[in-house]
C-alpha cells in the first residue's frame, strides 16, 4: 500500500516530473485508456472481437469506463487538490508510482484474464481491482484528518461507496446476476454525479468569475443544502435498491426531480451564459447541465417512457466525460505553471463531447431508429476529443513545471 511521505529525494523528482503529483500520471493514463477501451468497444459494436476480457465485453465496457477511466481521473484530481486543501504534501515519487502500478495492474488483469493460456484466479483479479479506491480514500483521509480540514472529509465515504459499487459489480459477475451488475453500475454513475456536484459547486462559479472578471455569486446556504442533500439522497436510495430494499418508484422519481431542479437553480447563478467565448468555461457549464437533464431522463425511464441507459449516458458522457475533459485541461495548465487559456482544438474537443452526449442520449431517445449511427459517432467523437487532449498535454504532463516550482 502506498504511504504518504513528506518529501522525496530531489534527484528523483527532477528526473521523474511525471510522479511529482497524482494529476500527471492519472490524467495522462485515463485519457489514453479511454481512447483505447472505446476503440475496442467500437470494434465490438461492429462485430469484431478484439478482446476477451474478464466478465465479457459488455461488462468490461461499463466497468472499465467507471472504475478504470473515471476512477483514475477522480484519483488524479483529489490527490492533487488535497495538497491545496490541507497544505500538506500529497502522494508523490515512489508511493505514487506504486499506486499507478496498482491501477495499471487492475486494467491489465481485467482485460487479459487469460495470460499465456493460463486462466488467472478470479479472486486475484477481483482483489487487485478492488484495492485501488480504498487506497486513494485512505490517503485522502490521512491528509484531511491530519490537517483537520473536515469539510473535505466528505470525499472519503463517497470513495468507499464507489469501491462498494465496484465490489457489487464483481459479485454480480461471480453469481451470474445481471441485475446486481446493473444496479451497482447505476450506483457508481450516481456517485460520480454526486462528486461532480461537490467539485462543480466549488470551482465552476469561481473559475467563471475569475476569468470573466465578474463578481462571484455568494452561495445560498439553503440551496446548497437542498442540492447536495437531494443528490446525496438519490445515491442513498440507489444504494438501498442495490441492497435489496424495495424503494417506491414515486419516491425515487420525486427525489430525482427535486435534485434536478435544485441543480438547475444552483447552476443558473454561476453566469454560464456569459462564458460562450471561453471553451474551458462553457465546457464546465455544459457538463453540469447534463446532471439535471440526466436525472429528468432517469425519471422518464422509471415511468417506462425511455430506456434507463439513455439517462445513464447523459450523466456519463455529457456529465462525467465532458467535465473530466474540461477539468483535466484546466488543472493540467495551472499545476504545470502554464497560463490558463484554451489551447487550440480544445474547444473543438469539448464541443465534440457535448455533441456525442446529445446524440447518445436525448437524440437517441427521440429517434431510436438511428441507434447504429449514434453509437458509432458518439464513440468516434469521444476518441477524437481525448486524442486532442493527449496531443496537447502529453509532453507538459511529463515535464517539470515551467515556473520551476515543485509539483
Amino acid at each position: 500500500m502506498p504511504t504518504i511521505t513528506s518529501s522525496q529525494p530531489a534527484s528523483t523528482c527532477k528526473q521523474l516530473p511525471l510522479v511529482r503529483l497524482a494529476f500527471r500520471p492519472f490524467f495522462l493514463l485515463a485519457a489514453l485508456f479511454s481512447v483505447l477501451s472505446l476503440l475496442v468497444w467500437l470494434a465490438f459494436w461492429h462485430g469484431n472481437m478484439l478482446l476477451r476480457p474478464y466478465g465479457g465485453l459488455i461488462f468490461w465496457h461499463q466497468h472499465e469506463m467507471l472504475f478504470g477511466f473515471a476512477a483514475a481521473v477522480v484519483a488524479g484530481f483529489l490527490l492533487t487538490a488535497v495538497r491545496n486543501w490541507t497544505g500538506l504534501p500529497s502522494l508523490n515519487g515512489g508511493p505514487l508510482i506504486a499506486l499507478v502500478a496498482l491501477w495499471l495492474l487492475g486494467r491489465l488483469l481485467m482485460a487479459f484474464p487469460i495470460v499465456f493460456s493460463v486462466a488467472l484466479p478470479r479472486w486475484l483479479i477481483v482483489i487487485v481491482d478492488l484495492a485501488f479506491l480504498p487506497v486513494v480514500a485512505i490517503v485522502m483521509a490521512t491528509l484531511v484528518v491530519t490537517a483537520k480540514r473536515w469539510r473535505n472529509l466528505i470525499f472519503v465515504p463517497v470513495l468507499m461507496l464507489f469501491a462498494m459499487a465496484n465490489l457489487a459489480m464483481h459479485v454480480g459477475v461471480i453469481n451470474g446476476d445481471p441485475e446486481m451488475i446493473r444496479q451497482a453500475a447505476y450506483l457508481a454513475v450516481l456517485l460520480i454525479t454526486l462528486m461532480m456536484t461537490l467539485v462543480g459547486g466549488r470551482v465552476i462559479a469561481m473559475f467563471t468569475a475569475n476569468r470573466l472578471k465578474r463578481p462571484k455569486p455568494a452561495p445560498i446556504p439553503l440551496l446548497e443544502v437542498a442540492t447536495l442533500g437531494s443528490t446525496g439522497g438519490v445515491v442513498l436510495l440507489q444504494l438501498a435498491i442495490l441492497l435489496g430494499v424495495a424503494v417506491p418508484v414515486a419516491f425515487m422519481s420525486g427525489t430525482m426531480l427535486f435534485a434536478a431542479l435544485a441543480n438547475t437553480l444552483r447552476m443558473a447563478r454561476w453566469g454560464g451564459l456569459h462564458s460562450w467565448r471561453e471553451p474551458l468555461l462553457w465546457g464546465l457549464h455544459g457538463s453540469y447541465a447534463f446532471i439535471p437533464l440526466g436525472l429528468v431522463m432517469w425519471v422518464l425511464a422509471l415511468m417506462g417512457l425511455i430506456r434507463t441507459e439513455l439517462a445513464i449516458h447523459a450523466l456519463s458522457i455529457g456529465g462525467m466525460g465532458v467535465m473530466m475533459l474540461a477539468m483535466m485541461a484546466r488543472v493540467s495548465l495551472g499545476h504545470t505553471g502554464r497560463p490558463i487559456r484554451t489551447l487550440p482544438g480544445i474547444g473543438v474537443a469539448l464541443g465534440l463531447m457535448l455533441i456525442a452526449a446529445v446524440m447518445r442520449s436525448p437524440v437517441l431517445a427521440l429517434f431510436p431508429q438511428i441507434t447504429h449511427w449514434t453509437y458509432t459517432l458518439s464513440i468516434t467523437f469521444w476518441c477524437v476529443a481525448y486524442v486532442i487532449f493527449l496531443a496537447h498535454y502529453t509532453l507538459p504532463l511529463m515535464r517539470a513545471r515551467v515556473d520551476g516550482q515543485e509539483g
